[in-house]
């Protein structure tokens, strides 16, 4: 059982937040009555409404899952980074929609075409609030994953893998607004945020830092014991 925990030990800490994390977000999605904010830029009126983007929007289900997984199993000391990183933000992301509840009105009221990415978008709509926008995590977490995907050394040669992260980043990010879900407002301060955690986890490298400090405490608490030193 040690053995297992050494080897697999460092997902625990995400999983518990991933669970908090999505209780947290279900108790926002149905706390009922609120006294919303409208969220809306000029902006947002000129973007068009592009139904294709609901493609690059679900694969984001996969995108960061599965940079996640690949760090996980190959790079223990970047697993920590990238998950520190998709943390932090999430955590600010329900802190921001608890204190300062906020909602838009983009969404269309009619299709202007019936098709199966209409269909989908649709399906999307019933299952998503129009609520709890900002920073928004689907830019946020794209942003991590291929700020992970370019720091990483041992895909430092692969081209192809970091530009295929690069335009499944992007592509994301814009389908946000190309199908309603958010306002560039949402994606201005989901870039805010990604671009101060990243001078935290790749410039200051806070996790390795505090990891430091932790098993130095733990020695100093070690050498304390009674008959240690």
């Amino acid at each position: 059982m040690k053995a297992i925990y050494r080897k697999y030990g460092h997902a625990l800490p995400a999983l518990l937040f991933g669970a908090v994390y999505l209780t947290g977000f279900a108790l926002l999605e149905n706390r009922g009555h609120a006294d919303y904010r409208i969220v809306h830029m000029m902006i947002d009126d000129y973007i068009p409404f592009c139904e294709i983007f609901v493609v690059p929007y679900l694969l984001w289900f996969l995108y960061v899952p599965a940079v996640l997984i690949f760090l996980f199993f190959r790079n223990k000391t970047e697993y920590r980074k990238n998950a520190f990183f998709l943390c932090t933000g999430m955590a600010v992301f329900l802190l921001v929609s608890w204190v300062c509840p906020n909602i838009q009105h983009l969404r269309l009221q009619e299709f202007p075409r019936d098709n199966a990415f209409t269909h989908l978008i649709g399906l999307l709509w019933k299952v998503d609030t129009p609520t709890n926008l900002f920073p928004s995590i689907h830019v946020y977490n794209s942003l991590g994953a291929h700020l992970a995907v370019m720091h990483n050394r041992e895909l430092s040669g692969r081209k192809w893998i970091r530009r295929g992260s690069l335009a499944l980043c992007v592509s994301i990010i814009l389908s946000t607004m190309f199908i309603k879900q958010h306002s560039a407002f949402d994606v201005l301060t989901a870039f805010l945020m990604g671009a101060v955690m990243h001078a935290a986890v790749y410039s200051f490298d806070l996790v390795t830092v505090w990891r430091g400090r932790l098993r130095y405490q733990a020695s100093r608490r070690a050498r304390k014991r009674p008959g240690i030193g």
